[in-house]
């Protein structure tokens, strides 16, 4: 009956997982999936989380309604925006409880190939993996801006600008706001500015994806972007995640936010967003939102939250100086600063495939072909190990 269909070659980072999985080598190390891990090496949750879960309790849950539990809903927006935002007071921030951050995308795709069907959505080079898929199966057309220049490890600004300043109105531009995934190279502040300039100047619309809010700078840095498009008046969709921050991985605990011209057209996305859930999959996880929510409207739990999550920050930052200062003093000749430059969970390390073929079959050390490493999977116990096997691989 299926005999026609394309056989899948799977998900590069899944697969790459299941590889690992296999490896019956004991000192294997695995770096490629996006999880954080503590310093003992485990998969955690903030103590703060946990609290909420015991709130939340383990118990038959009902089914929420279409667009999500109304009060993670409400928080949802604070968080991203500010509390006091003028996009909130004015109802013009559409906000639904989606399926983790992929779920918010699809979501947020689904209702811009509605609404703008023959528009082309162009995203960074290189961007997350999915990001392509899931646009592509919406309609769309696809095609990149430049991004990363792997000469400076750092942005192709001047490029990037230009390649925005002549897309036709209505352009898609999928954007990260944070903790860029897989490059873990951000755009400054003053950078922002300029390219929400442009999109503003040539009525591009902005579809951000945040799901590290807090990993790079904080809370509120981190959303600077997301901010200041609001403050500029701009159209614009954020997809949020709670996989990392929360550790609420396999509960898929996210949203997805669409920002109106005015409260009446709110509404009719609201409409729209509301139809889309109930084709797809009719509402959301309850478990997962209603931990989130207990964990956003408790100030008290929010504020324990949000320092946890500045020590994973600290501790993935901590793990950043360790591999450079290793690699300096072993390679004095080349600069590996920007180890300690990026942010976030992911580093573009400077690895070829060839070169990351090596680690995984010598030194049984994985990380994606394109040489993206999760920092959070490094600890004390096998930092420098990977530290010792860069280099080695680096000497060639």
């Amino acid at each position: 009956m299926f005999q026609h269909l394309a056989p899948y070659a799977g998900d590069p980072i899944l697969s790459l997982v299941e590889t690992f999985n296999r490896d019956p080598r004991a000192n294997k190390i695995n770096l490629s999936i996006g999880i954080y891990f503590d310093n003992d090496g485990n998969m955690t949750q903030p103590e703060s989380v946990k609290t909420a879960e015991e709130r939340v309790g383990i118990g038959a849950k009902a089914y929420l309604p279409m667009e999500g539990h109304a009060g993670l809903r409400a928080e949802l927006p604070k968080l991203l925006f500010g509390a006091n935002h003028a996009v909130i007071a004015e109802n013009r921030v559409t906000t639904v409880q989606t399926l983790g951050g992929s779920g918010a995308l699809r979501l947020g795709a689904d209702l811009l190939h509605n609404a703008f069907g023959n528009s082309k959505v162009l995203m960074s080079d290189p961007t997350w993996d999915n990001h392509r898929g899931i646009f592509a199966a919406a309609g769309f057309e696809l095609g990149s801006y430049p991004y990363y220049d792997p000469a400076t490890i750092g942005v192709k600004f001047e490029q990037m600008c230009a390649c925005l300043d002549r897309q036709p109105e209505n352009t898609i531009i999928l954007l990260h706001p944070c903790c860029h995934n897989p490059t873990g190279v951000d755009l400054s502040p003053e950078q922002w500015d300029e390219v929400l300039h442009i999109i503003a100047a040539r009525q591009l619309i902005p579809f951000m994806d945040i799901a590290y809010q807090g990993f790079g700078d904080d809370f509120d840095r981190d959303a600077y972007a997301i901010r200041r498009a609001a403050d500029l008046g701009l159209p614009l969709l954020v997809s949020s995640s709670f996989s990392k921050n929360m550790s609420l991985y396999g509960q898929r605990a996210g949203g997805l936010m669409v920002v109106s011209p005015n409260a009446e057209e709110a509404a009719l996305v609201l409409g729209q967003l509301q139809l889309g859930v109930r084709r797809i999959y009719s509402s959301p996880p309850a478990q997962g939102g209603l931990t989130a929510y207990h964990v956003l409207s408790d100030a008290q739990l929010a504020a324990q939250w949000q320092n946890e999550v500045y020590e994973m920050r600290d501790r993935i930052r901590a793990m950043r100086q360790r591999i450079y200062d290793v690699l300096q003093s072993k390679l004095p000749e080349r600069d590996f600063s920007y180890f300690v430059k990026q942010r976030g969970m992911f580093s573009y390390t400077g690895l070829n495939a060839q070169q990351v073929q090596r680690l995984r079959d010598e030194f049984a050390i994985y990380l994606l072909d394109s040489g993206r490493m999760c920092i959070a999977g490094l600890n004390e116990g096998n930092v420098n190990t990977v530290a010792d096997a860069f280099a080695a691989v680096f000497k060639g």
